[in-house]
């Protein structure tokens, strides 16, 4: 299971980088035009928007950590908890003002920059810490895959309603949660080791 995760974070962090140079490139923007096109507007998918918002992401963090608290005292999960959720949305907002990619232009539109989405990579990040926090004890159970397609369902909505929104370019998404998934699987190594180190 470890290979894959590592191998997972990265194919995702070489998708970022790859997403990154290229943003100038025409077929990125032939892309993000179709993208836009196929999804603009999309009734169905946009009110997902609200679960990647920073007060509900903020909610549950504040519940998790409460949760991971009274169930056994479990500090390094409360601070896996803290460095994905956290941390992510500070490196989020620390590469949005490095790349300085204006978002769509359409009536209305955020002042905050568009690269890489942090709904896409927040979504990845919170839906992912949570999923794993349900499903540490029970591997390979039923119950435990399908929290898992939940929440990868989730994080793909979220993003996907980005787009209809006319808030990102598809790219932008793309790079949320490949970076999301690379952060991700950082913390997930560190989680991991510091417990096997406590059990031996």
């Amino acid at each position: 299971m470890s290979k894959i995760m590592y191998s997972l974070g990265i194919l995702a962090f070489a998708i970022f980088i790859f997403l990154r140079i290229s943003l100038k490139n025409e077929w990125v923007t032939t892309i993000d035009l179709v993208a836009a096109h196929l999804l603009k507007g999309n009734a169905f998918i946009i009110p997902f928007h609200y679960i990647g918002e920073q007060t509900f992401i903020l909610m549950i963090a504040v519940l998790l950590l409460v949760w991971l608290w009274l169930r056994d005292r479990n500090y390094r999960g409360m601070m896996f908890t803290l460095l994905t959720i956290g941390g992510g949305n500070m490196i989020n907002q620390f590469i949005k003002e490095w790349v300085h990619r204006a978002r769509p232009d359409i009536p209305n539109q955020l002042a905050s920059f568009s690269f890489p989405s942090n709904h896409a990579m927040m979504s990845v990040l919170f839906l992912f810490t949570l999923a794993y926090f349900m499903t540490e004890d029970k591997r390979k159970s039923a119950s435990s895959i399908i929290v898992w397609l939940v929440a990868i369902l989730l994080s793909l909505l979220i993003g996907l309603s980005r787009i209809a929104e006319g808030r990102h370019f598809a790219s932008d998404v793309a790079a949320g949660w490949a970076l999301g998934f690379t952060w991700f699987v950082i913390v997930w190594a560190w989680y991991v080791r510091r417990k096997k180190w406590q059990n031996t």
